[in-house]
């Protein structure tokens, strides 16, 4: 049997699957069309860091590859098992294995949901504050693997902000520690900030050390409309380049708003606006007056913020529901692409009103949204079913969406990584040498191209 290492092994038979039930769930992720599906030839679900080093060292002996798998929340098809193989699916690491709040740290298993932190740490008044919209039904693991980051950003950073120490197991089963519990370190090259964001094509992260913050005594928030989403992005640019201390600075579009408006019954009004949470200890009213200066210097049509209520939490639900929303919009249109292209902040204006011009010159629908403090614009791509033209042309749509961004200074991908999706984009925002250094790095850990191949890179 091909897979009879992995019978052989100290796995118990529970932790092995060759069902189709389990293959076809291991598949996919959100974002995974079904025509891009890969089935796995077995699922394994460690139980504990020795596992992983048990099947990735057997794995790589035996030329097997190896495809780690979380949440399956991600949208650029990372756990997708492009060449079969094994899915390495670490839900069922998913402890809190110690709290420290002296020292305002966390040590989890990379199957541990985002919410589970927080629920946590609460009694300590500490959270966790780089959590995506998805935070509460994506592991962390799997936040690791993408860098995650989400609508606190712009106050906040991401997640390699907040990681501080990492033990992984390597494609060979070998197990290394990088970081430390100290607040800082400059022992050795950085291969802490290597391994976040490095997708699962490096290693595989079985335990992490996180930092904590304290929660903030004072929460407002509410939400600015605007005549035209131009006028919402020129503002969301003011807003941050004058220096407003903003926890959240969050834009719809008017389609977006239509979309959520259908999905959640909100009862939004249907124009362009801007969601705003503040996070302070002292003085929010300060804070708030200062946001309403720049709110008076632009064209808005309504501005309501004010504490923490149950109004402004429905605020942040449709914010949070946005991508299901959009997932079970007009069943008579596919998303050909979920975008999540990243500017800088001077530039984000230009962006949006780029995409609203490409929108109109095709006539397509794209909704944009994101967590414009920190340039980052989530756009998405409906095409009509069975319209290949129209595919086709969409496609071309994407292209100059991301081109754009790069030629602006900005990134094809703030936040949902490279994954499948875009790999043929990495070569327009790095040079050749670049490029060669960075598959140099992954022959490095991985000559053998056991863990998770046929990502990040266009092969050969």
């Amino acid at each position: 049997m091909k897979y009879g290492f992995l019978y052989d092994s100290r796995l118990d038979e529970s932790q092995i699957s060759t069902r189709d039930e389990s293959r076809k769930r291991h598949g996919s992720d959100w974002g995974t069309n079904e025509d891009d599906a890969s089935l796995p030839d077995v699922v394994v679900w460690p139980e504990s860091t020795a596992d992983v080093a048990t099947v990735l060292s057997a794995a790589n002996s035996h030329g097997v590859p190896v495809t780690p798998y979380a949440a399956g929340t991600s949208l650029e098809g990372h756990p997708v098992p492009v060449r079969g193989g094994i899915s390495l699916n670490m839900t069922k690491m998913n402890s809190v294995l110690d709290v420290r709040p002296d020292d305002f740290q966390i040590d989890v298993q990379p199957g541990v949901l985002g919410s589970s932190i927080n629920d946590a740490v609460e009694r300590y008044g500490l959270f966790f504050p780089p959590l995506p919209s998805s935070g509460d039904i994506s592991t962390i693991g799997g936040m690791i693997a993408n860098d995650a980051s989400g609508m606190q950003t712009v106050k906040y950073g991401e997640v390699h902000d907040w990681v501080l120490r990492l033990e992984a197991v390597l494609p060979d089963g070998t197990i290394i520690e990088t970081g430390t519990n100290a607040a800082k370190t400059s022992a050795g090259y950085n291969l802490l900030d290597l391994l976040v964001g490095s997708e699962g094509t490096l290693a595989v992260v079985t335990e992490a050390t996180l930092e904590l913050t304290g929660r903030p005594e004072q929460v407002w928030g509410g939400r600015v409309t605007f005549d035209t989403v131009g006028d919402a992005s020129t503002f969301t640019s003011d807003v941050i380049r004058w220096g407003v201390d903003v926890a959240k600075i969050e834009l719809l579009d008017k389609l977006s708003v239509e979309i959520v408006n259908e999905h959640l019954d909100a009862g939004l009004e249907e124009r362009p606006m801007v969601f705003v949470e503040f996070h302070t200890n002292h003085s929010a009213e300060d804070e708030v007056a200062f946001f309403e200066s720049v709110v008076d210097q632009h064209p808005v049509v309504d501005c309501a913020v004010g504490e923490s209520g149950a109004e402004m939490e429905t605020l942040w639900t449709v914010r949070e529901e946005m991508a299901t929303a959009l997932k079970n919009y007009n069943p008579e249109l596919t998303i050909l692409t979920s975008g999540d292209v990243t500017v800088p902040i001077s530039t984000y204006a230009d962006l949006i009103r780029y995409i609203s011009s490409l929108e109109d010159d095709y006539g397509l629908e794209i909704p944009c949204f994101g967590h414009a403090g920190d340039g980052n614009v989530h756009y998405t791509i409906f095409v009509r079913n069975d319209d290949d033209r129209q595919r086709v042309t969409g496609e071309r749509v994407d292209r100059n969406i991301v081109e754009r961004a790069i030629d602006l200074g900005g990134t094809c991908t703030g936040e949902h990584g490279v994954g499948m999706g875009k790999k043929q984009h990495l070569a327009s925002e790095y040079s050749h040498g670049t490029m060669e250094l960075m598959r140099r790095i992954k022959r490095a850990f991985d000559p053998n191209g056991t863990l998770n191949p046929g990502k990040m890179f266009i092969d050969p």
